[in-house]
Order: structure tokens, then C-alpha cells, then sequence
């Protein structure tokens, strides 16, 4: 069984005569959302993948096995609903209403300008029918958005921790304590130095 442990989003870096030479796995979204599992490419080579924790597979992201060669993750299409907004009765703000109900739910939910898509679920089925969407099953693709932290987490390393601040808390978090203690420190220092005069001015004035 050939190792993977490296992953590359979106084959970033890669030229792309590579990635179409490159061999490819199938993955639905239950397994693109694990870090470790087994699985065999179209080259019919047994891989052992072992991510970091937390890790999620998009479609088109590449693998580096331990031999150096590349593996093409692609989405492989299942069972999932499509939302639409009825023409007839509705409006397109009808899905903008649903995806806000769905996601109060926490429902993985993929956003398309004109639908969405969620995994199969009669009870949800039922009450997006009542908002009166239509909803249908199909074989497709399944990518829901990852969320605004998982998102930012993503982009941190490229666009700094000014611009997405829940992508990094832990290391701004550290960063500014540090400047806090520090500011703490000082100001235990003044506060000292303070409350004497302001101790004497207190009584002081008590005694007029």
C-alpha cells in the first residue's frame, strides 16, 4: 500500500499537463471529510491516506504519495437534494430564506446561485417543500461550504491575519496577550504609584 500525507489545495503549484497525466480517486463527501482511510486509484493502486487532522478534500485537490507521484481528488457524485425557488410562486429570496434556516440547523449546505444542495433528508425535504421550493433528488457532486472559520483557517496563510481574524485566534490571541501582560504590568506599576497620591488626597479632603 502506497502512502499519501500530502496535500496540495486545488494542485496549487502543479503545471497543469501534470495533473491531467496525474491518477484520480473518486471520494464522496463522508470520506473527503476524513484525514485517514484507505482507498485505491485509477491505476488500481492501494492508498493509505493519512492527513492532518481536520482535513477536508475538495474537488480538485491533488495528493502527493510517498513515492512522489500525484493523485487527482475529484468529487464523486451521490445522492443529494436540490433546492430551487418555484418561478411560478416564489422568488430567489425563497433559497436565501432556506439557506438561513438550514444552516441554523448546522446542515452542510452547498450554495449555488440559483439552488442549493444538501444531503438526502426527508424531514428537511418536507419543510423546504413547505416554504414552497422545490426540491428533487439527484446524483451529483456534493461541496458545502466549509464555514466562515474553516474558510478563514484556509486563506490564513496567504492573506495574513489582518484581513481574516478567525483565521488564526490562537496565534493573534497569543500575540496580543503578550502586549496585554505587558500593558498589565505597567499599569500595576502606575496604579501603585497613583494610589499613594490619591490616597493622600482622599483623606485630605475627609478632613475638610
Amino acid at each position: 500500500m502506497l502512502t499519501v500525507n500530502k496535500l496540495l489545495p486545488r494542485g496549487q503549484g502543479i503545471a497543469s499537463v501534470l495533473l491531467k497525466r496525474a491518477a484520480t480517486i473518486e471520494l464522496d463527501w463522508d470520506v473527503r471529510q476524513k484525514s485517514r482511510f484507505d482507498t485505491t486509484d485509477s491505476q488500481g493502486r492501494a492508498l493509505g491516506v493519512f492527513l492532518a487532522r481536520g482535513s477536508v478534500l475538495r474537488g480538485g485537490d491533488v495528493l502527493v504519495a510517498e513515492d512522489g507521484s500525484l493523485v487527482r481528488v475529484v468529487a464523486a457524485p451521490q445522492p443529494v437534494l436540490v433546492v430551487r425557488h418555484c418561478s411560478e410562486h416564489g422568488s430567489p429570496f425563497d433559497l436565501l430564506r432556506a439557506a438561513y434556516h438550514l444552516g441554523n440547523r448546522h446542515v452542510p449546505l452547498e450554495l449555488q446561485p440559483d439552488h442549493l444542495k444538501l444531503e438526502p433528508d426527508h424531514v428537511l425535504a418536507d419543510m423546504l417543500r413547505q416554504m414552497h421550493l422545490i426540491v428533487s433528488t439527484e446524483q451529483a457532486a456534493f461541496e458545502p461550504e466549509s464555514g466562515a472559520y474553516a474558510a478563514a483557517g484556509a486563506t490564513h496563510g496567504h492573506e495574513g491575519h489582518a484581513h481574516h481574524a478567525h483565521g488564526a485566534p490562537v496565534h493573534d490571541h497569543g500575540h496580543e496577550h503578550g502586549h496585554e501582560h505587558e500593558h498589565e504590568h505597567d499599569h500595576g506599576h502606575d496604579h501603585d504609584h497613583d494610589h499613594g497620591h490619591g490616597h493622600d488626597h482622599a483623606k485630605h479632603d475627609h478632613g475638610h
